[in-house]
């Protein structure tokens, strides 16, 4: 199926952003993202008014994404997009638009998991950046998501470890809300916990078996202790929230890291990669690059860009599947629970 330059499309639409990316021959020429700022107001996302905003961001976002890129609608091979997970309101206005372009060019359409997206934009082509190589550990730690997964090639992925309730991002999120912070609340704590000290609170980590995570218990634990603290002192927060950040996140990132020691050494992989939004937290991308020095990973941070929901990750898995063929039929419908 190869051609000299193969020209991909991306169109991301999983959640609140809309997305387009284009890409030659697996290097960014366009990545283009039209965020939605409303959802702030609510303190997490709103489906419907995400799926709204997507049917009204779609056309000017795609058409921006070519524009970058230099070239027109009718010089694509393919259009990429996000069939799951994630919201079924904004996932349905991605599928069908993408649909749609790709029956009107008469050009294949190639369905994408989003998860399996963020661990292969690891494989976007960029200067002076070294691809993992087979087989490796990807975590993928965002808003829905905290899993581990055995990536044995680009298409053998196997979960081996994944969050039995709330994922990472909804625990920076949810704590933050206990706080007062607003939403979303994972970058607000990254900041503050700079300025605090991590050792300053003790919260307990939530005993789970294997390699699965869970995260309410140690909200709760937050919750409790908030509400004991304010009781004795009004201004507690207030007058401990640097302290209370930095506790926070040194307990999230040490659940993290304790998973992926273990799964490193059931496995006997240690070369990790990071994704999904929550890999853009300083403190988690930190406690990784020290983890080639205590334990001898070596680890693999995509650029911020790739990190956060975005199209080029879901172009680059376009071109991916182009080159084996791995093309979808007209009939495919997305689906908010896909797994990978």
């Amino acid at each position: 199926m190869a051609t000299e330059n193969i020209y991909i499309l991306g169109i991301e639409s999983s959640c609140d952003d809309t997305a387009a990316s284009v890409l030659l021959n697996g290097r960014v020429l366009s990545n283009v993202v039209a965020s939605q700022k409303i959802h702030e107001e609510y303190g997490g996302v709103v489906p419907e008014l995400a799926s709204r905003a997507h049917q009204k961001n779609i056309v000017p976002v795609v058409a921006q994404a070519l524009k970058k890129a230099g070239i027109t609608k009718n010089e694509l091979h393919a259009v990429a997009f996000t069939r799951g997970p994630g919201l079924m309101g904004s996932l349905l206005v991605g599928t069908s638009f993408a649909k749609s372009l790709a029956f009107g060019l008469d050009i294949p359409l190639i369905d994408v998991n989003h998860m399996q997206a963020h661990i292969l934009a690891h494989f976007i082509e960029e200067a002076d950046y070294s691809k993992p190589p087979f087989p490796f550990l990807a975590m993928t730690i965002s808003g829905g998501h905290t899993q581990i997964v055995k990536v044995s090639s680009y298409f053998d992925l196997k979960v081996i470890g994944e969050t039995i309730d709330d994922a990472v991002g909804e625990a920076f999120d949810k704590s933050g809300k206990i706080l007062g912070l607003g939403y979303p609340a994972g970058p607000e704590i990254d900041k503050r916990a700079k300025l605090g000290n991590p050792k300053a609170f003790k919260f307990t980590k939530p005993n789970v078996d294997g390699l699965n995570f869970s995260f309410s218990g140690l909200k709760t634990g937050i919750l409790y202790f908030v509400q004991r603290e304010t009781k004795a002192n009004p201004n507690f927060v207030k007058e401990n929230l640097n302290d209370i950040c930095a506790s926070i996140q040194y307990t999230i990132i040490g659940i993290l890291i304790d998973k992926l020691k273990l799964a490193t050494k059931q496995t006997g992989i240690k070369h990790i990669a990071i994704g999904g939004g929550v890999s853009a937290n300083s403190g988690i991308r930190q406690a990784l690059k020290d983890g080639e020095q205590k334990f001898g990973w070596t680890t693999y941070v995509p650029k911020f860009e790739y990190t956060t929901d975005n199209a080029a990750m879901i172009a680059i898995v376009g071109y991916l599947k182009y080159l084996e063929g791995y093309f979808s039929e007209q009939d495919v419908t997305a689906s908010s629970r896909l797994k990978i």
